[in-house]
């Protein structure tokens, strides 16, 4: 097979949650220890920092790993869903795993997959241990892809363990309430390892505490971080001050001093991740490198200041706070459940805009009604379905959205929602594309 054909393979042959949704999630860890013992266990031959939660991971992994690299360490990166292209979940030092890699791991273990009849995202977990492995890196930052006891990643023995937060999603796998979410994100946390808690939050930190202390392991909250925040903004159009983003965001992060250890009070850094939801990642990723410095890890702040500035560039993220165009303004983000949707629209509300032209497209196997409960009823809105199977239908979406008072038009694709949304859109006002990853997805 070439590469169109090995990844049509994986798509149309194992379990895809993205096809299929929550029955394509294993609830054990069987396939992946088989798999993996069978590829010479490559998840015990580099070092790892294990991040899960419920928003940002994604953000804090990136950003981790272009500190890593900018400190000279071989790092790899594993995270999921990818938005345009299969390999932007397995990267070395920001760089893809070639196609080539890809065809000849299916080629070699397509037998094993037939045997086993692992998930998609099983094998995706293997292949990205495999590579590291055999590529040697110096550290791995590997992203939780569900909840967190049962994820496939979870067979790493990592040196730090991350949680971002808690927050309300896939609540038909992990659990209706946040404790029993919260429950299930805390199963990353291993004996003796310490373990970083991006927020503080007071319903369910109890339960990591406790976790962390029966398994011995050192728990501090990021969320403690002192933080003052500025924005640099950048004027768009010529003709108004409508169409103003932020272009940077500065930040002074005031650590406190130790004898002990290494870290040297304030700290002041320019992040190229302009969504001011970015500040809660960016201490927790402050916190993390404190701990990778106490176990022996070379970063000096001049890396941190470099790397954060061009997180982007060096690790290809995209879909977080992005521009898509400037006239009209056209901007996406990936938050698609309701703490990650006030996120979007605090970040909406900073942008100083005559209308919103909303387009929105959702799976089908999600309850979206927090997520409606809180959009503004005066935006314009632009429904539609993401191009995958758990597609909501744009004409159930639109009315749903009707009885929470949300109004618009049903479009038969996301790129026809999109243009309609441009097309209608002043001069001054503000186009914004979200409600899925998936969405995101079709418009990056």
């Amino acid at each position: 097979m070439n590469y169109q054909q090995t990844v049509q393979y994986l798509y149309s042959q194992l379990p895809l949650f993205t096809r299929v949704g929550a029955s394509a999630y294993k609830a054990n860890l069987d396939n992946t220890i088989e798999l993996c013992k069978r590829l010479g266990n490559p998840q015990h031959k580099f070092k790892s920092v294990h991040v899960g939660g419920t928003n940002g991971k994604g953000s804090t992994s990136h950003m981790l790993a272009a500190i890593l690299q900018t400190a000279g360490y071989k790092t790899g990166l594993y995270t999921s869903p990818h938005l345009k292209d299969f390999r932007e979940r397995v990267r070395i030092n920001g760089e893809m795993i070639s196609e080539q890699e890809v065809i000849d791991f299916v080629a070699e273990h397509k037998v094993d997959f037939d045997e086993i009849s692992p998930s998609f995202f099983e094998m995706t977990v293997a292949l990205a241990f495999d590579f590291f492995a055999r590529e040697k890196v110096d550290i791995a930052i590997i992203e939780v892809g569900l909840g967190g006891r049962l994820d496939s990643t979870n067979i790493i023995t990592p040196l730090l363990s991350v949680i971002t937060n808690i927050g309300w999603d896939h609540m038909n796998i992990l659990g209706d309430s946040l404790q029993l979410i919260a429950a299930e994100k805390a199963g990353i946390i291993k004996p003796n390892i310490p373990v970083i808690i991006g927020e503080y939050q007071p319903e369910v930190a109890s339960i990591f505490i406790e976790k962390a202390k029966q398994e011995n392991s050192p728990i501090s909250f990021a969320s403690d971080l002192e933080a003052e925040v500025s924005l640099k903004s950048k004027v768009l159009s010529p003709k108004s001050k409508i169409s103003q983003i932020n272009e940077f965001i500065d930040i002074k992060v005031i650590r406190p001093s130790k004898p002990s250890d290494l870290r040297l009070g304030a700290l002041d850094l320019r992040l190229d991740l302009t969504g001011t939801y970015q500040v809660k990642n960016l201490k927790t990723v402050i916190s993390a490198v404190d701990e990778l410095r106490s176990q022996g890890f070379k970063i000096s702040d001049d890396d941190l200041k470099s790397a954060l500035s061009q997180v982007k560039t060096l690790t290809g993220l995209h879909g977080r706070w992005e521009v898509l165009n400037e006239h009209p303004l056209t901007i996406c983000d990936t938050g698609h459940n309701p703490e990650g949707i006030q996120e979007v629209l605090q970040n909406i509300a900073s942008v100083p805009h005559n209308k919103l032209h909303f387009v929105i497209g959702v799976v089908n196997d999600k309850d979206i009604s927090k997520i409606l409960a809180v959009l503004p009823s005066t935006a314009a809105y632009y429904f539609c379905k993401p191009d995958i199977p758990r597609g909501l239908e744009a004409e159930s979406l639109k009315l749903k959205a009707e009885s929470f008072g949300l109004h618009g038009e049903a479009y038969p694709s996301v790129k026809a929602a999109l243009l309609s949304a441009q097309q209608n859109a002043g001069e001054n006002d503000l186009v914004f594309v979200g409600g899925s990853t998936f969405v995101v997805a079709e418009v990056i």
